[in-house]
């Protein structure tokens, strides 16, 4: 094999290989041979078929699966001969195109390296972790916003007229071409006025109504309705108002704290303190990660490859221009240019991509196989009813597993170097800690 380098040029290499006909037709051989122990041909015992007999049946079939062998094993040898690491798949092309059976093989092959990523030390960095403390005030806005939610309704004085958010207990018959249709009647049904729970259009012309009134509703059923024979239907509702009730927020005690599952109220404001506490916990983890990646960006400078930031660069402008159209939801849309403000993000987000792999490869930093199926489970549970088809899902597609895997492993690698730096506590309130995360977004 002769290797000929074309290209040096910062971390893009080329190399132009060729490979000897003879290299390659002991490769055929080789795969014939192996072949022919299990093959059996009419007139010969099993594995003793001639092999210029096998080699023109099946030659040219398996020259194509040794051709691409002998290239792949050249290239390999080639990256271990020089160390490299490819940032991406490296490109590869026969040069010979007029090639036929028993010429040299001619291939070139370019690619970027990934760079050498320097040393680092860690323990000159000093970073501030902001702390938030559960206190009485906000565990008790917490109480009174569950309070507020677990509404309980208390009749209104009678005479008073229906307001939106007030819930009417209603006797209704609903009638189209002025027959009743089946669905369509019910006694003491409890209906909140705005929940948006019946036909659009209803609810709203039970607005004003007092108890005792008697009202009509027409209405006309959704082109899309799931009953076949309603769709796009005009249709009649005579309401009778039994009760106009409205909305009252539930006592903070004991009751309300058993409807959410704890013993008692005291049992709640713990359950409360503890996730109150957990989201604090969440919150100034991201501030103090995104002051370390400033800190990390700051402190390291290396080349990178320029395929990986063009490549990223033009991923952060597609998503920051769908997030500015919404309307458009697939690719049917105009090319989008990179600014360089997408250029400079992109640098970035490649720069600490590649230190973060560097370090958490040297430091043989892994995601468990239970670390990756707690994820799995947690991510599951966004989609009620349909865990299980999530899981099939996520289980059967690596591009998946893999994205679920990539911040796991992350967070990880993070987690070393803050091991290793100074990282003092700062114990701030809850709106100083809100101050610092909409100071992200601003950046």
């Amino acid at each position: 094999m002769q290797v000929t380098e074309t290209l040096n040029e910062g971390l893009k290499r080329a190399y132009e290989i060729v490979i000897p006909a003879a290299e390659l037709e002991v490769k055929v051989n080789e795969k014939i041979e192996a072949a022919r122990a299990d093959f059996q041909m009419k007139g010969f015992r099993k594995g003793k078929a001639p092999l210029a007999l096998m080699k023109k049946m099946f030659g040219q079939s398996v020259l194509g699966e040794a051709l691409q062998e002998t290239v792949d094993a050249a290239v390999s040898a080639q990256f271990e001969k020089t160390g490299d690491r490819s940032a991406a798949q490296p490109e590869i092309k026969m040069t010979n195109e007029e090639w036929k059976e028993g010429d040299d093989v001619a291939v070139s092959v370019s690619y970027e390296c990934l760079p050498e990523v320097p040393e680092g030390d860690f323990a000159g960095l000093e970073l501030e972790r902001l702390v938030v403390q559960a206190d009485d005030e906000s565990i008790q806005e917490a109480l009174d916003n569950i309070a507020k939610s677990t509404q309980n309704f208390e009749k209104r004085r009678k005479g008073s007229k229906a307001r939106d958010g007030d819930q009417v207990v209603i006797d209704f018959l609903g009638k189209v071409d002025d027959v009743a249709f089946e669905g369509g009647q019910a006694d003491d049904y409890p209906l909140v006025l705005g929940s948006n729970s019946f036909i659009p259009g209803f609810e709203e012309q039970l607005v004003g109504a007092k108890e005792g009134d008697e009202i009509e509703v027409k209405v006309t059923f959704p082109a899309e309705y799931q009953a076949e024979n309603l769709k796009g239907k005009d249709a009649v509702f005579t309401c009778n108002i039994k009760a106009v009730n409205e909305p009252k927020p539930a006592e903070i005690d004991d009751e309300l704290a058993k409807r959410y599952g704890a013993e008692d109220l005291d049992g709640l404001k713990k359950q409360i303190s503890e996730r109150l506490a957990d989201e604090y916990k969440g919150a100034a983890r991201t501030v103090l990660k995104r002051n370390l990646m400033d800190k990390l960006d700051a402190m390291f400078d290396f080349e990178l490859p320029p395929s990986l930031v063009e490549a990223e660069a033009g991923s952060i402008a597609h998503t920051l221009w769908h997030e500015d159209n919404p309307e458009v939801e697939g690719h049917d849309h105009p090319e989008i240019e990179t600014t360089d403000e997408h250029k400079v993000l992109a640098t970035r987000r490649v720069r600490l991509g590649l230190l973060l792999a560097e370090l958490g490869n040297k430091n043989e930093i892994k995601v468990s196989e239970e670390e990756m199926q707690r994820a799995m489970f947690e991510a599951a549970r966004q989609y009620p009813g349909q865990e299980r088809e999530f899981l099939e899902f996520i289980q059967k597609n690596e591009q998946a597993q893999q994205q679920m895997r990539a911040p796991l492993y992350e967070d990880k690698v993070v987690d070393y170097i803050l091991e290793l730096a100074q990282v003092s506590d700062k114990a701030v309130s809850k709106e100083e800690l809100q101050k610092a995360i909409e100071g992200l977004d601003d950046e």
